[in-house]
């Protein structure tokens, strides 16, 4: 399996660190990095076996055919990855969290 992230997300991942320790969500920066870290970690590490979704066509403007699992660090924050897989490959092409896109995820049972 290979795991590769889009440039984009890479400097989003990189802000999003700032972001979290200037916003004081995080009161130590280490704190902030391990955060992004641990969600590098887990989607480098789980995404063949995370249950994936159809990515809605609102977010085709990231990539086509794409689908998204979701990362949960804790009780207020989700967050969606959303991917293209060929073979074995996995190209994470957006990331967004429940506070910003979570009204264009509706659960199945909401349909």
């Amino acid at each position: 399996m290979n795991v590769a992230f889009h440039p984009q997300v890479i400097d989003f991942l990189e802000q999003l660190t700032f972001e979290l320790y200037e916003k004081d969500y995080f009161g130590f920066y280490d704190s902030a990095c391990e955060y992004v870290d641990t969600m590098i970690d887990d989607i480098s590490s789980n995404i063949h076996i995370k249950p994936c979704k159809k990515a809605p066509l609102h977010f085709n403007k990231f990539g086509k055919n794409m689908f998204y699992i979701s990362y949960q660090p804790n009780d207020q924050t989700t967050w969606y990855i959303f991917f293209n897989v060929n073979d074995d490959r996995y190209l994470i092409r957006y990331i967004t969290n429940n506070h910003v896109s979570g009204h264009l995820l509706k659960p199945d049972w909401y349909l």
